[in-house]
Parts: structure tokens; C-alpha cells; sequence
């Protein structure tokens, strides 16, 4: 057991705390005491300290990307290309130290707990690993060394696209073939373990068909659940054209919406979607840096915290690893769509 004396902590709301002590039991915080004077033995601590920060939205390997796709033009969907031919070269063993580093930069930057969004399942050459999921372990590995706990959000990645019922040739090693498959596979991740959970993450309506979802409700089993909603105004056409629903109607219908799901952009949504995700209390997951990286767009951060939703930020791909900056690009995007400024407080 180890007690810090802080100078100043800040704890949530618009102030920091004078005098807090702190008793650390083994990787708990086990107790918390405000205004009191430090007692022999405490470890002081000049300054301000606060909890650690949780990444929401994490795709370690795009980190390989930084500095890679920034000249030029293109998009999103053009991005994706070299982002590919990255994912086809990753083996257990240099995706394991690849993660290594970039989790590690992330508890260097104040970030304790990730979320990460993982699809790199099977072997780029076709076929499974001996065990199906060594993939996942080299992530869970990674996260142990650099010392972040470890939200392993299990992708299924089925489709190129709603009318496409097939992955493209460089999406098959993120694919199991099928749901059942899926879900077998993520069966045998069990609860986690020390540090580190799993949770279900259907990539998106574009990779998951929409009938398919069901199968995520009746399988979550308490899991959380995370996915890309509305990040190109293309999958909303492409949603709307087969369903007859934007991709938050279609979450909607299959009973997913809710504290458990996290819709992860959000970034084009119409005046319903806010309401239904604001109406169920549903979290949304805003990555500044990487949605205006790819010139993905401005998502309705201020209309959906007044519908009800939970905001949360990731660093997604990458091209930033800073909290701070993705909190702070929520509101500074906010002032450059309203022409106002202070739409979010700094508490928030």
C-alpha cells in the first residue's frame, strides 16, 4: 500500500482540491481524503493530479500511418488503401510490439484504460492461427508491458459494404466467414482477465448487415458494445437505400441503442438520430483529430449532450495521441459551426 500527499487533485467538476491524500492498494485507489495534511511516509506530489484518462477509440496499427498519408489529396475512403496494405503485413509478433509502443505513448500522455478497436483477426495469407486468438492476445500482451488497461473490443467484420456480401481481398483476415463464427471465436476470450475486459464491436452497418445485429443483442451478455456510426454521408446513403434507415434507425430497431453502446463518430446524423441516441443515454465517441485528419466532418457534439448522450473522445488513428487536444477540437469545432464560443465547459 502507497500514500501520496497532492498538492492539488482535481476530481471532476470546475475546481481542483487542495490537500488530497491518496492510498494506492495495489492498482486500486482504495481511499481518497481532501483538505488534510500529509503524514509520515506519504509520497508528496507538487502540482495538480487527476485520474487517469480513458481512450475510448483506439486502431493501434494506423499508428504506423503517421506521417505517411498527409500529402496530397484524397479522402477517407482513399486513406484506406495504404491503411490495408499496413494491416496485411502485421504478424502476432511485430503487431504485439507495434501495440507496445503506441500504448505506451499513450500512458505517457496520461491515458490509463483504452478501448481497443480490433479486427486484425487471421492470417493475411487466409486461413487461422493455431489459436484464433493470438491477435487479440498480442494486443492484451502489449497493453500489460506499456501498463494501460485494456478494453479488447472484438470486431466483426463481414462485408465490404451493405449490398457487397463479401469482404474485399484485403478485408478477409479481419472476417470470420460469419456471426456464429464470430461469436464462437469471441467466446473463447472468456471474461478477460487481469486488466483487461472484452467487449463486442460490429464494425459498422457497412461490415455487419443489419438483420445480423440482432445476434450482437442476444449475445452481448453485459458487454459493452462499440461501433463506427455515420462517419461518410456514404454509408447513410447506402443504409437508407437498402433499409429504408439511417444506421442509428437500423441500432434502433435491433434493440442496441442504450448506457452499453457507444456509437463511435457520429459525425452525420439527422435531428432523429440525436434524438435517439441523446432519448436512450447512449455514449458517442468523438475523434477530432482523425475525423478532420481524414476530412470526415464535424459531428453535433453540443445537440447530442443536450439529447442526453455521454461524449467520450478516442484517438482512433492516431495521428495525435492527446486527450486534451481531442476534448479541446470538440469545442473548438463547436465555435467554428455555431459562431459561439463556451459551448462546452472545461468541467465537461
Amino acid at each position: 500500500m502507497t500514500t501520496y500527499h497532492a498538492q492539488w487533485a482535481w476530481r471532476g467538476g470546475e475546481s481542483a482540491d487542495e490537500n488530497v491524500r491518496i492510498t494506492v492498494d495495489g492498482s486500486t485507489i482504495s481511499a481518497v481524503e481532501v483538505g488534510v495534511a500529509p503524514r509520515d511516509g506519504d509520497v508528496i506530489i507538487r502540482g495538480v493530479v487527476m485520474p487517469g484518462l480513458v481512450n475510448a477509440h483506439s486502431h493501434a496499427f494506423h499508428r504506423a500511418l503517421r506521417g505517411n498519408t498527409h500529402g496530397g489529396s484524397g479522402d477517407f475512403w482513399s486513406w484506406r488503401e495504404p491503411m490495408y496494405a499496413i494491416a496485411n503485413r502485421l504478424t502476432p509478433d511485430n503487431y504485439r510490439a507495434l501495440a507496445t509502443a503506441v500504448f505506451a505513448e499513450m500512458a505517457l500522455a496520461g491515458v490509463t484504460g483504452v478501448g481497443e478497436f480490433h479486427y486484425v483477426h487471421h492470417p493475411a495469407e487466409g486461413g487461422r492461427y493455431s489459436d484464433p486468438n493470438e491477435m487479440g492476445k498480442a494486443m492484451v500482451d502489449a497493453a500489460r508491458v506499456a501498463g494501460v488497461k485494456l478494453a479488447l473490443l472484438d470486431v466483426a467484420y463481414l462485408h465490404a459494404g451493405l449490398d457487397k456480401p463479401e469482404p474485399l481481398a484485403e478485408q478477409r483476415r479481419f472476417s470470420d466467414g460469419s456471426m456464429d463464427a464470430w461469436l464462437d471465436r469471441v467466446d473463447l476470450l472468456g471474461e478477460g482477465g487481469e486488466n483487461w475486459t472484452v467487449g463486442l464491436a460490429p464494425h459498422s452497418v457497412r461490415a455487419v448487415h443489419p438483420h445480423d445485429l440482432e445476434a450482437v443483442v442476444a449475445n452481448r451478455h453485459g458487454r459493452v458494445v462499440h461501433l463506427h456510426v455515420s462517419e461518410q454521408p456514404a454509408e447513410n446513403a447506402a443504409c437508407l437505400a437498402v433499409t429504408g434507415k439511417t444506421p442509428t434507425g437500423v441500432l434502433a430497431e435491433a434493440g442496441l441503442l442504450g448506457p452499453h453502446l457507444c456509437a463511435v463518430h457520429a459525425t452525420h446524423l439527422t435531428d432523429d438520430d440525436i434524438k435517439l441516441l441523446g432519448s436512450t443515454g447512449s455514449h458517442v465517441c468523438f475523434c477530432p483529430t482523425t475525423e478532420r485528419d481524414l476530412a470526415d466532418g464535424i459531428g453535433p457534439a453540443k445537440r447530442l449532450v443536450g439529447a442526453g448522450a455521454t461524449l467520450c473522445v478516442g484517438s482512433d488513428s492516431h495521428a495525435v495521441i492527446d486527450l486534451f487536444e481531442e476534448s479541446r477540437a470538440i469545442e473548438q469545432d463547436e465555435r467554428l459551426i455555431t459562431g459561439v464560443r463556451g459551448n462546452h465547459s472545461p468541467a465537461s
